[in-house]
């Protein structure tokens, strides 16, 4: 694919299509925030809970396209996201965030799910990125020294999954029904790395300087299977493992967050050792993770595959991350896996007639029935950040 053409399309998918669906559809007029859950129909689901998720990436996601595209429009969703974060989600007893709050924006799961907490971290620092709010880059902070203070496990290192409303242990770890209740898991911890590397952009701590460099060590250490270069997914608080799925998107988001995250801590030798394994985890989706038609499969165990669907945010992940292997190597067949993700997001997954994307297709191409066009996990991040990633890197193609 041609630069130009692609640069074309990734803009008109992200301002044509993804964020007028967010500002038209999705915000609570009489609420306040945002709707909790539209269905595929584009049904509204008023009284529906409101996640911590939800929120936090649609303030990254609005906060991240107007630093890029200066629209006043842009920054108003920002805001409004800022606000309601702030005012319903904050816990003012204990510090953090609830992970769920009702329509009147009460909390209804109070627990400290360290993934939550990391969204916002991540989502705060865009927003001070695109703002210059040092209120925005305080409250950024403070999260990330209750998470040190909480989470982190200075035997083992890393973090734990989760903690009650008063940063206790608890027996709730999971981070939904399809994750096992363990006490650490490679989702959060790759975006804890996410969260930690945009706030060591703004803030050069060298409290944050330690954090991100002793994650990035711990994520090849015990995270990265290094006969397989697939991300193990669950383990136990000593990082015994905990299951065998392989997940491709997040093995291939996870190969170019990896890179990211070296290089704006910028220690060189730890940058090389990140480069070689993150090229490692994308050759091993390329090889194994990808269909004839160009998109990847959601998950596989060591017998095969065990869904073959293909969920929204994969594709995107997998443009990018199959990009950044292109980048780091020059080899051609990386560049052509990545238009091939943006051929297959173009062909089966933006929905023509509600707009956004649809959550995923079976392996026949067809959208899979009954899922949401919001929810608590339906969010506009991925698919935005995907195409301001892709625009701001082929910018830099010759």
């Amino acid at each position: 694919m041609e630069t130009h053409d692609w640069k074309v399309q990734l803009q008109q998918e992200l301002q044509g299509n993804i964020l007028p669906f967010w500002i038209e559809h999705t915000i609570d007029w009489q609420h306040g925030g945002f709707v909790g859950y539209i269905d595929e129909q584009l049904n509204k689901h008023p009284e529906a809970d409101k996640g911590l998720v939800l929120h936090a990436r649609i303030l990254w996601t609005f906060a991240s396209a107007y630093r890029r595209f200066p629209d006043p429009k842009y920054l108003e969703i920002a805001e409004r996201a800022y606000d309601y974060l702030k005012t319903h989600f904050v816990d003012p007893q204990y510090g953090g965030f609830y992970w769920m709050v009702d329509v009147q924006g009460r909390p209804v799961q109070d627990k400290k799910q360290v993934y939550g907490q990391a969204f916002v971290i991540y989502a705060l620092t865009e927003y001070y990125r695109a703002t210059s709010s040092e209120e925005a880059l305080e409250q950024a902070v403070n999260l990330y020294r209750l998470l040190e203070q909480h989470s982190y496990d200075p035997v083992h290192k890393g973090y734990v999954e989760a903690q009650s409303r008063d940063w206790k242990p608890t027996g709730d770890l999971s981070l939904s029904n399809k994750d096992l209740n363990e006490k650490k898991s490679m989702n959060t911890h790759l975006h804890v790395l996410e969260a930690y590397t945009n706030l060591y952009r703004v803030w050069k701590s060298s409290e944050l300087r330690g954090s991100l460099s002793e994650l990035i060590e711990v994520t090849l250490e015990q995270i990265i299977d290094p006969k397989t270069a697939h991300f193990l997914l669950f383990f136990d608080d000593g990082w015994q493992v905990r299951g065998h799925h392989v997940s491709y998107g997040h093995d291939i988001e996870g190969s170019w967050l990896l890179v990211e995250a070296a290089e704006v801590l910028g220690e060189p030798a730890l940058l090389q050792r990140v480069k070689e394994t993150a090229l490692k985890m994308a050759e091993a989706v390329y090889a194994e993770g990808v269909d004839r038609d160009g998109g990847i499969w959601n998950e596989a165990d060591p017998n095969g595959l065990t869904d073959n669907n293909k969920d929204w945010w994969p594709q995107a992940e997998a443009m990018v991350g199959f990009y950044n292997a292109y980048q780091l190597t020059g080899d051609p067949k990386y560049r052509a896996a990545a238009a091939n993700s943006w051929s297959f997001i173009q062909t089966y997954l933006v929905d023509r007639k509600h707009g956004e994307w649809f959550w995923g297709v079976d392996r026949g191409g067809a959208p899979l029935p009954g899922e949401p066009k919001v929810s608590p996990w339906k969010c506009p991040y991925h698919n935005s950040r995907a195409c301001l990633e892709m625009l701001e890197r082929l910018e830099r193609e010759k």
